[in-house]
Parts: structure tokens; sequence; C-alpha cells
């Protein structure tokens, strides 16, 4: 159809997959609790579609207190028993127990670096990536950026952050843009940043 907007094929016709494409992925996002949010639901998503987190969502939020750090750090053995019974979240002990582990490291980096967002942006030096890819074939599933993110965060205690969980926190936080260049979000994307190509 004339006029209709082209984008990344992962989008396909599902509105909410869409409005994510549309509204969230790719976009440099600076908010330390959102960031902490994609943190954990990128570790969920691990063996699974992004639709399945996405649609999960608003129920991971009420189950996790809006992820708000200091909170999930404190969960005891109770809570983690209660949100594994929660059939609104994907009801994995690992990946549950996780989010706490992870809240907790969170919160140590935090401590050390003064926020997640400048410990985070680091690896890309404060800049994202601008990526010029035509196809989603050519995509890469983990890049040495993202090894060495998973490296440093498996160091300081986080699990469920290996290269390939890292390389999707990236490209949804907007920390590389990988929107396929015929995409009407890749110059969208590439001028909020403010970014050259490189």
């Amino acid at each position: 159809m004339a006029g209709e907007r082209v984008r990344c094929a992962w989008a396909g016709e599902h509105e909410a997959m869409q409005a994510y494409h549309d509204e969230d992925w790719g976009t440099p996002l600076h908010d330390d609790q959102r960031l902490f949010e994609f943190l954990i639901l990128e570790g969920a998503q691990a063996g699974l579609s992004w639709s399945t987190i996405l649609n999960k969502r608003d129920n991971y939020r009420r189950a996790f207190d809006e992820f708000d750090p200091h909170k999930v750090a404190r969960y005891d053995e109770r809570k983690i028993a209660e949100l594994l019974q929660d059939e609104g979240i994907v009801r994995n002990r690992l990946k549950v127990r996780a989010a706490v582990r992870n809240a907790k490291a969170f919160l140590a980096v935090v401590d050390q670096v003064g926020t997640w967002d400048e410990y985070i942006w680091g690896f890309v030096e404060g800049t994202p990536i601008q990526n010029r890819f035509k196809t989603m074939d050519d995509l890469p599933a983990e890049t040495d950026l993202s090894k060495a993110m998973s490296k440093d965060l498996k160091m300081r205690g986080f699990t469920f952050v290996g290269p390939t969980i890292c390389y999707a926190l990236m490209q949804a936080t907007g920390m590389v843009n990988d929107h396929v260049v015929d995409c009407f979000r890749h110059e969208q994307v590439a001028a909020l940043a403010g970014a050259s190509v490189r």
C-alpha cells in the first residue's frame, strides 16, 4: 500500500509488537529504572520469543513493583514463592531468582559508579553506535562489545547476562541503532542519538 510505513520485519503485523518497535526499541534510554526493567525482561526472554515477554510486560511491572531495583533487591523467599505462582509472568525459578540477584548487583554498580546509565553506556562511550544493516539477516546475535559487557556483568555477580542477552539489551535501549536502513525508524533514531555513523 502506498505510503505504508516500512518497519523492521520482526515487528510483523501484531499491534503490540509494532508499537514497541515504533516507540521503544532502539530509542536511546537513560533512565536507571527503565534500564533495570530491560535488564530483567531481556533475561526473562532467554529461550523464549520477545512477543511472549512483551505480552506479559504489564504483568511484570505489577509483579516486580514497577521494576524498582531497591524493592526487588529486598525480595525474600516468601516473595519469590509468590512470584512463582503468578501466571502473569514466566514462572521460571532461575529467572525469578536472577531478577533479585541482579537487582542487588545493579545497586552495587550504582553505589560504585553513581548511576547505572553511566556504567552501561560507558561500553559505547556514551554514544549510540549507528549501524546500517540492510536486512534482519545482517544483524549479529552478539558482538565483541556485548561479550565484554557480559564478562563484566558476570564478574559483578549478574546472571542471565550472556553476550546474546547483552546485545539484545543494547539494541532495545538504543546503545546500538539496529533498525534496518529501509525502516522509517532508522533515521529517526539516528537523529535522536545525535551521533554520526561509525
